[in-house]
């Protein structure tokens, strides 16, 4: 922590709940930042550290780049899964989707990035998007059927 964030660590008291390094399938060619999960005490904590993490870019320990991921809920990591098909459709589309935190959909449409939450605001912005809601009218009508 304090290799990193070291104004963080004076301002607040963070207590790390667990921290696991993920194993690493480094190629000598082509080096990779090395993964590191932690769980906090505070969520407070996580938000400060990811937000330090996303501005410092480079983020090391003991001297290698690592890089820092949120521990989803499980309800969250189902919410994400929920996209998963919507995601695909759109990036065969070129309409560069993205996955926002926690589990909201970002995609770029008519030069503009547009996010929706969750599928009904998506579907109720595709009725006004014929080419969009002819590429995704499969795909929402059947999630709200189940």
């Amino acid at each position: 922590m304090a290799e990193n964030f070291l104004n963080l660590v004076k301002e607040t008291d963070i207590q790390v709940q667990e921290a696991q390094r993920v194993p690493n399938k480094m190629n000598s060619k082509r080096p990779i930042p090395r993964h590191i999960i932690i769980k906090m005490q505070k969520v407070q904590d996580k938000e400060r550290i990811l937000k330090a993490a996303r501005e410092k870019q480079l983020v090391t320990y003991k001297g290698f780049p690592i890089k820092l991921s949120a521990d989803f809920s499980k309800e969250t990591l189902q919410a994400r899964r929920e996209w998963q098909e919507i995601f695909r459709v759109m990036k065969s589309k070129n309409l560069q989707p993205r996955l926002l935190c926690p589990a909201k959909l970002s995609f770029r449409i008519d030069d503009h990035m547009k996010s929706f939450p969750d599928k009904k605001k998506l579907k109720e912005f595709t009725t006004t998007k014929p080419l969009l809601y002819e590429m995704l009218k499969g795909l929402l009508e059947e999630k709200d059927k189940k």
